[in-house]
Formats: structure tokens, C-alpha cells, sequence
């Protein structure tokens, strides 16, 4: 709320290509902003040990994923490594009506998936590195990913790269502050966007009749 005024959620997706600082931004924000809400994905895919149902994933079987498909119940869907993806619009409706944000965590395909479903609530901003020298760098320093993996993500990057027109915003992630900063301007804006304040009315038409 604000003012007092009630509002619908939107939901704010970041995408980037591998690198540019888009899990870290997003975790920042969700630690700075307690009325945005991670959205949580249905999965296909085993659970991992440290991963907790309902929070970092919702596990289901394949059956049930295409039973879901079929129920209209996903406002978007990815195949990745074999594994199937989706996020189940009835969760996030439900966090929308009530005015809370939704973070998602997705690539340009999602974005396009999302923008068919549900344009209106949409706020899409993508995350770019400050040179191709510095992305690389960032990668090699994932402990995790070996050369073959580096050099696989470099060559995706200039096809994600290739995207950003689609989007409503786009952050030059040359400094994690100065980019928070920025993404929290973002959100503070789209939150004071008129057809997202669905109390206005009411609020408007008290405020001509006092006294």
C-alpha cells in the first residue's frame, strides 16, 4: 500500500545472460524489500538435498507436470537439461490481489511467455555486463564451471545479449550498489503507476468530498 491506498503487485522479471549479476541482484533486493515475493517454480526434477518444498521449487512428477499443462495451470514453461519448468499462475495471482511484488528469476523465452499472459502486470528489466572482458571474468571465477562450461556460456551470452530490446529497462551492472540503487527505482516507480493503484478511485473521490 501506499498512502493508505491499495494496489496490485507486479510482477518484475530480471533476466541477463550468465554472469552479468542477475542472482545477485535479485537476492539483494528480496532482502531489501520484504513485500516481494520470489515466484517458485514447479519441477520435474529430483530434489536436492538442501533444497526445502515449496520454498526453492514445488517437486512433482512428469504426469503431474503435463496434468498441469493441460489445466491451463502455468503462466510459463521451459524444457531445461531434460527437466521441465513451469510457474503456476495461481500462486502468483494470489500474491498480486493481495499488492505484494513477484520476482522472477527467468530468460528472454519466459519473459515473451509472460508478456503473452499477463502483459499488464508486467515490469521486465535486463541485466547487462560492462564489457564482454569483465562477463568473462566473472565466469572464470565460478569455481564451479570449467573452461568447455565457460566458453559455452560465453557463446550463449551474445544471443541473450541480443534481447534487450525486449525489455522495459535495462542496468549496466558495472557496480552491485549503484545497480540495486537503480532496480529499487524501478520498483518504487512501476509501484506508483496509476492502473496499479486500484484504490485511487475511492481515495480520489473521499478527498473531493472532505469538509
Amino acid at each position: 500500500m501506499q498512502g493508505g491506498i491499495a494496489r496490485r503487485g507486479l510482477m518484475l522479471v530480471l533476466s541477463s545472460p550468465s554472469g552479468a549479476g542477475k542472482s545477485t541482484l535479485s537476492r539483494l533486493l528480496l532482502q531489501s524489500d520484504p513485500n516481494i515475493a520470489m515466484s517458485v517454480s514447479v519441477t520435474t526434477r529430483a530434489k536436492r538435498p538442501n533444497e526445502v518444498e515449496g520454498e526453492d521449487y514445488v517437486f512433482v512428477t512428469p504426469q503431474r507436470f503435463e496434468q498441469m499443462v493441460a489445466e491451463g495451470a502455468f503462466l510459463e514453461q521451459a524444457t531445461v537439461f531434460g527437466n521441465r519448468y513451469g510457474t503456476p499462475k495461481a500462486a502468483v495471482d494470489k500474491l498480486l490481489g493481495e499488492g505484494r511484488d513477484v520476482l522472477f528469476d527467468i530468460d528472454w523465452q519466459g519473459a515473451q511467455q509472460l508478456a503473452q499472459e499477463a502483459k499488464d502486470d508486467l515490469v521486465r528489466v535486463f541485466i547487462l555486463p560492462p564489457s564482454r572482458a569483465e562477463l568473462q571474468r566473472r565466469l572464470s571465477e565460478r569455481a564451479q564451471d570449467s573452461a568447455s562450461v565457460v566458453a559455452a556460456r560465453m557463446a550463449q551470452a551474445n544471443n541473450e545479449i541480443t534481447r534487450w530490446s525486449e525489455y522495459d529497462y535495462v542496468i549496466i551492472n558495472d557496480d552491485v550498489d549503484k545497480s540495486l540503487s537503480q532496480l529499487q527505482a524501478i520498483v518504487a516507480a512501476e509501484r506508483l503507476n496509476r492502473q496499479r493503484q486500484t484504490g485511487l478511485v475511492d481515495f480520489v473521490r473521499r478527498l473531493m468530498h472532505e469538509g
